[in-house]
């Protein structure tokens, strides 16, 4: 054995430059014959070797070592390990810092969300507040509160001039270290609203009309919407304050965004923009990110992937949805799996609250979260029951959503009954946010 590789037999091996790193590598390929490739934060040295025949090894060939010299790479541990026996793959972990890097798409986000906002703070107060302590604030978005329109929902969205300008402001703001009339504000990006190319928006014929009273009906937003010129709208779906207003032609949509964007409706002032498409039939599951569970389709009424049967439970995923008046981005799916606990690695205490969406699979603790994040107190659910004509029980919750700042209270109760408890928890969760 020669002298280096006894060093790394001792742990003791030699802190070498990136070209001699590289070098040595090279030299331990082309004498093995082995291959190496980079994947998932790992270095992967083999698998198979050359002139390997038959299967991988069977389960029970693989061991785990730990605590390697940090400075130590398969040119050394190759020969210490195949003092064992020939190897049929060695898988290095890797760290990013000084070795290969990761390249993906980025998103130049300039918006950030402000959360536990006094409720009866107007949109200038808000910007004039962050221009005080940030840089580069171009605009404030404030969305009134559904039932009361002098208020503001707690939160306000904030853009600035650049990705640069929103990342400072974002470090600026962290919560504790600056106090907007005396309240600790939350922080968080915003999630970046969805790109439509515009060769698709030239074919919308669809309006999107925020900021209505609870009170107002489809009847009459058809009713207003026709008043420019009779007939032109097709049909009216209304969500709590806002609604989407079809017509037969998109140039009667656009002349009505026009005129209509600023009008008032039974005291409401309304904006209208055009509505950005969505996929009708996944809008619901990119608003959980792409993690809702079969069963929790089925409840909702999603077809159903073997047979293309409609399941009759409800029609939710027909619905456009969206949250505080933006459609859900649809981020990438997030990986679902398990990680073994290696040795040393460790573990620090955090909140669900400082995680992201896409780390909750379930509409409950999404729910949950949205609650937080609104600064709402968390929400209740009260359990009922009846009895079928076949003698079971079933089982629906209703959700009871209170507004700490102004003590308003919701009532959210699905129109379907479930078999289990779990099954009735979640669909009244999914009822809830899908009217929220």
């Amino acid at each position: 054995m020669h002298e280096e590789n006894k060093a790394a037999a001792n742990g003791c091996g030699k802190i070498r430059s990136g070209a001699q790193n590289g070098a040595a590598l090279l030299a331990l390929m082309e004498k093995t014959g082995y291959s190496m490739v980079q994947q998932n934060g790992q270095r992967k040295f083999g698998g198979p070797p050359p002139g390997w025949e038959g299967p991988p090894p069977p389960r029970g060939c693989e061991v785990f070592v730990g605590k390697i010299p940090r400075d130590m790479y398969e040119d050394e541990l190759v020969p210490v390990f195949e003092r064992a026996g020939k190897i049929y793959e060695l898988r290095l972990m890797m760290e990013f810092s000084g070795k290969f890097i990761g390249v993906c798409v980025s998103l130049d986000n300039c918006r950030l969300f402000i959360g536990a906002i006094p409720k009866d703070k107007k949109k200038e107060e808000i910007l004039n507040e962050m221009k005080k302590v940030t840089e580069g604030v171009v605009d404030v978005i404030v969305y009134p509160n559904a039932t009361d329109k002098t208020k503001n929902r707690g939160f306000a969205f904030v853009e600035y001039e650049s990705h640069r300008a929103a990342a400072m402001a974002r470090r600026r703001l962290i919560p504790g270290t600056f106090q907007p009339w005396g309240h600790t504000i939350q922080v968080d990006w915003a999630d970046p609203e969805k790109v439509v190319d515009e060769e698709t928006m030239q074919r919308v014929k669809v309006l999107y009309v925020r900021n209505l009273m609870i009170s107002t009906t489809e009847d009459k937003i058809k009713a207003e919407f026709n008043k420019f010129k009779p007939g032109v709208v097709e049909r009216v779906k209304k969500l709590r304050d806002y609604a989407f207003v079809h017509f037969f032609h998109r140039e009667d949509a656009v002349a009505a965004m026009s005129v209509m964007n600023g009008k008032c409706i039974d005291g409401a002032s309304i904006e209208v923009t055009l509505a950005k498409p969505v996929n009708k039939e996944s809008s619901w599951k990119q608003h959980f990110n792409g993690q809702i569970s079969p069963s929790s389709e089925n409840l909702l009424g999603f077809p159903n992937k073997e047979d293309g049967t409609q399941k009759s439970l409800g029609k939710p995923a027909s619905l456009s949805v969206r949250l505080n008046g933006q459609h859900s981005p649809g981020p990438p799916e997030v990986e679902r799996s398990t990680y073994p606990i290696f040795p040393g690695i460790k573990l620090s205490p955090i909140s669900m609250y400082s995680l992201k969406l896409s780390h909750f699979s379930s509409a409950v603790m999404h729910l949950d979260y949205f609650c937080h994040k609104n600064s709402w107190a968390p929400p209740e659910y009260c359990l009922y029951s009846t009895t079928s004509q076949d003698g079971k029980i079933l089982l629906v919750y209703k959700v009871l959503i209170s507004s700490i700042a102004d003590d308003s209270q919701s009532y959210f109760m699905p129109e379907k009954l479930c078999t289990t408890v779990e099954d009735a928890k979640e669909l009244a969760a999914q009822f809830t946010l899908l009217h929220l």
